[in-house]
């Protein structure tokens, strides 16, 4: 048995990267999380990590629509490796947080909330795959919500490639 799962809570580092397929969309950013601990010297000390978030399908939609820079975000996924040669040739190695499911926290940092309405969704999260999609809502500062759906939204089609 194996088990490769990842929880993440941070804030959004930069707005995502959109990219479109013929028959896909891809989402990318970073995400800060930050831990704080005393050492023995007795000074706190911030520590924080970046994360590369990856999110295809419906999660990049919402990602698009929703995620800008410093939103409070959760992402569960997975581990993904990969390697690719830099303009010099070289071969470079990258870990990134394949986005099973996004969940909004907090307010929304966009200035564009009006009257001071914030964006709140404490209680539902987005999801690739199973049988679960997001519906955006009418309104901006509404929550959006969930509806079924019948299409696997777990994995890119790249992942055909995997030699096992």
């Amino acid at each position: 048995m194996s088990f490769n799962k990842v929880i993440l809570v941070g804030n959004v580092g930069k707005d995502p990267d959109i990219r479109r397929f013929e028959n896909n969309i891809k989402a990318a950013f970073s995400l800060a999380t930050s831990e704080t601990y005393t050492p023995r010297g007795g000074e706190k000390v911030t520590q924080t990590e970046w994360h590369n978030i990856v999110a295809w399908r419906r999660l990049a939609e919402l990602a698009e629509n929703y995620i800008r820079k410093g939103s409070q975000i959760l992402v569960e996924g997975k581990l993904r490796y990969r390697s690719y040669d830099d303009r010099d040739g070289n071969k470079r190695y990258i870990v990134e947080v394949e986005a099973d499911v996004i969940q909004l926290l907090g307010r929304r940092p966009d200035s564009q909330n009006q009257q001071g309405q914030g964006y709140q969704n404490n209680s539902q999260g987005y999801q690739n795959g199973g049988q679960r999609g997001y519906t955006p809502s009418s309104s901006e500062s509404s929550t959006p919500t969930e509806e079924s759906s019948g299409e696997d939204l777990s994995t890119p089609d790249a992942a055909d490639d995997l030699p096992f």
